[in-house]
């Protein structure tokens, strides 16, 4: 009995070793990584701008990240979606943006470093009036702090929210507003997904799946279990290109590991049903549909959770000096991130000049 337990002891304290060496192996390669892309996206150009740091913005520390290779470039500042999802993890993709905009990444309430900051009891405070208004403060900051007269807005799906409360109430700061994976009236649209992966699921004789839609049944979702667990499924048949998404968040070089913990944190656990269910239940039609600035809606045509459809049918509606609609081919609802390049393309063909003074 004594040589089978020294043998268990032997075996166990083997494993425990080797997981040792596997953790300090990958945290190595994470540092060695972290280094190549530190020195990736550094930015020599004489008239640059490569600054990160807190703002007081809202009552609270919020952390902002301004990069860019010439500062006479016109701002853009991009509303991540989630609530949670935060970019900056993703600084890498937008490498090419910084030619020809002066990219900012602002992780809002509740969200990554922002929420190293101030802790979970900031949710409690999470609202789409109270974001939107912090979205205003961060825009004033930054025409003051970049010498801007306008910059352009970028919202992505949460942020497309954020975005148009931001543009109705306060137009004169900003050039122009882009949508991508714009949301519309998402009552709708969650009756559609809904519809789409329970199709999907019968087309594939997925049992699992059947089974955990009958059981969250259909929308509207009533708690944040059956929101969470929809979301679940609907990833598990998203478009090819939605899962070609870069995770640059372990290797990014301004993300320590305690970031990392308060980006799934912050994703995953912070926000409250108050904020989903505003998100799930809101039109933006009931905002009014005229607008006092160009719009932009630049939308994946696989997108399965706001789709494209949606986003045309509301472009159609509304008024506004200049508007164009633009339908990314095989592009789904993360299509900014997952075809950056064909994105790019049309920010600065349709939009940028918006921003350029005669």
């Amino acid at each position: 009995m004594r040589k089978i337990l020294r043998i268990i002891k032997f075996f166990f304290f083997s494993l425990v070793a080797l997981l040792a060496i596997a953790v300090v192996a990958l945290l190595v390669l994470r540092v060695h990584r972290q280094n190549i892309i530190a020195k990736a996206i550094a930015i020599h150009t004489v008239n640059s701008v490569d600054e990160a740091r807190y703002v007081k913005i809202g009552g609270i520390d919020q952390w902002i990240q301004i990069r860019g290779r010439d500062r006479e470039n016109p701002a853009i500042l991009c509303l991540h979606g989630g609530p949670g999802g935060s970019w900056l993890g993703n600084t890498t993709v937008f490498l090419p943006w910084e030619k020809e905009f002066t990219v900012v990444q602002w992780d809002q309430r509740g969200t990554g470093k922002t929420l190293k900051a101030t802790g979970r009891s900031v949710a409690k405070t999470m609202s789409v009036d109270r974001m939107a208004q912090d979205g205003i403060e961060v825009s004033e900051f930054l025409r003051n702090h970049l010498h801007k007269d306008k910059i352009i807005l970028l919202g992505f799906s949460w942020g497309s929210l954020l975005g148009i409360h931001m543009v109705k109430q306060k137009p004169d700061l900003f050039y122009a507003y882009v949508g991508t994976g714009q949301v519309t009236n998402m009552p709708k649209a969650q009756q559609l997904s809904y519809a789409y992966v329970l199709d999907k699921a019968r087309a594939a004789n997925d049992s699992w799946t059947l089974g955990k839609l009958k059981s969250i049944g259909p929308p509207p979702f009533d708690n944040m279990q059956k929101i969470t667990a929809f979301f679940q499924v609907l990833r598990n048949y998203e478009c090819e290109s939605d899962r070609n998404v870069p995770a640059g968040a372990l290797t990014a070089p301004n993300y320590t590991l305690r970031d990392i913990y308060n980006l799934f944190r912050g994703f995953a656990q912070v926000p409250t049903f108050k904020v989903y269910n505003e998100m799930l239940s809101a039109d933006l039609a009931m905002l009014g549909l005229d607008f006092r600035i160009p719009i932009f809606i630049i939308q994946g045509a696989d997108d399965e959770r706001t789709q494209a459809i949606l986003a045309k049918s509301y472009f159609e509606k509304i008024t506004a000096p200049h508007k164009e609609f633009v339908l990314i081919e095989g592009g789904g609802h993360f299509v900014a991130l997952s075809m950056a390049d064909r994105f790019l393309d049309e920010l600065v063909t349709r939009v940028r000049p918006m921003a350029v003074q005669p």
